[in-house]
């Protein structure tokens, strides 16, 4: 799913392309993308884009008269720059915005169609859309510190949760926990005013250099290569390979769709935290620290181990 770093990056580029312009016309491929009615779609064509924002993860073009178009891209759902008039892709084509001069294709990969467009008026309207997360980039640390204590839960699912903290998701929420050097399974009401200090430092610095980062890659063109999963993540999608603080391999759980990846000796004192599943499963068999877990890979035994914590078995 793309995050606050993709997102915002994404806001640039639409915004370079499209403020001050008029949306000629919106063309719809998919009846399950608009998910408001009034005020009608019909509405916002013929308008000029005021500007581009951004709110928590969507992408919000603020047309004249107070009308909002907002689209979530949820977990595939992408942005594309196209020529006048462009035709959407076929199958994963959602929706098409078009300015005159280019056009803005929506796409969602895959046959779940998740991603959301909602047209609103007014800023009572958008704000209904918001789901009152923290800007991690605009706060300072005491409205940080305040926020992360308010409920006691995980460092990880706080993170994630957008009524908590906006736009950060499963990518950065592990990098965040990696260049902090805390645990995703340490509650919140249990860390010290340092580690909060330095869980909100470590927000900030990821953050912001990702955002660097993706703008520099796409110097000055439309993003293309908007993903979950970069080569140069320290921890996320990186399951096995060498941490790069301490060479460790990168260690993962994995729950629905989503996975958490951490470096057991950077962030938990070199203990595996327990997959519940596989946990479960193993018992006994289960390795408790990293050291064990590559002692038994290396001795070449427990098949079954073996199996499941290379990832064949999710």
């Amino acid at each position: 799913m793309p995050e606050l770093p993709d997102v915002e990056v994404y806001r640039e580029a639409i915004e370079q392309r499209v403020a001050g312009r008029e949306l000629v016309r919106v063309r719809l491929r998919s009846p399950f993308l608009l998910r408001s009615v009034r005020p009608p779609l019909s509405e916002a064509e013929g308008r000029t884009v005021v500007a581009v924002r951004r709110v928590g993860k969507r992408v919000v073009f603020a047309l004249e008269g107070e009308l909002f178009l907002a689209i979530h891209l949820m977990i595939a759902g992408r942005f594309r720059w196209a020529g006048p008039s462009a035709k959407a892709p076929g199958r994963v084509g959602l929706a098409a915005f078009d300015f005159g001069y280019g056009t803005l294709l929506l796409t969602e990969a895959g046959s779940k169609r998740r991603a959301a467009m909602h047209l609103v008026a007014g800023e009572e309207g958008l704000a209904s859309l918001d789901r009152g997360g923290l800007e991690v980039l605009e706060c300072g640390p005491e409205a940080f510190r305040a926020r992360l204590v308010a409920e006691n839960h995980t460092l990880k699912r706080a993170l994630i949760d957008p009524r908590l903290f906006s736009g950060i998701g499963n990518a950065y929420s592990d990098e965040i926990l990696h260049r902090a050097r805390l645990s995703p399974t340490r509650w919140t009401t249990r860390l010290k005013d340092e580690q909060i200090d330095g869980l909100h430092q470590a927000a900030v610095a990821v953050l912001a250099e990702w955002t660097v980062r993706l703008r520099e890659q796409a110097g000055g063109r439309f993003p293309a290569k908007v993903t979950a999963f970069h080569q140069e993540m320290a921890v996320h999608g990186r399951y096995r390979e060498p941490c790069p603080r301490c060479g460790a391999p990168v260690q993962r759980i994995v729950y629905a769709e989503n996975e958490c990846n951490y470096c057991a000796r950077c962030q938990t004192g070199g203990r595996l935290l327990a997959d519940r599943a596989l946990s479960r499963l193993l018992k006994s068999d289960w390795p408790r620290t990293v050291e064990e877990l590559e002692e038994r890979l290396a001795a070449g035994g427990e098949a079954r181990l073996q199996y499941i914590v290379s990832g064949q078995s999710s």
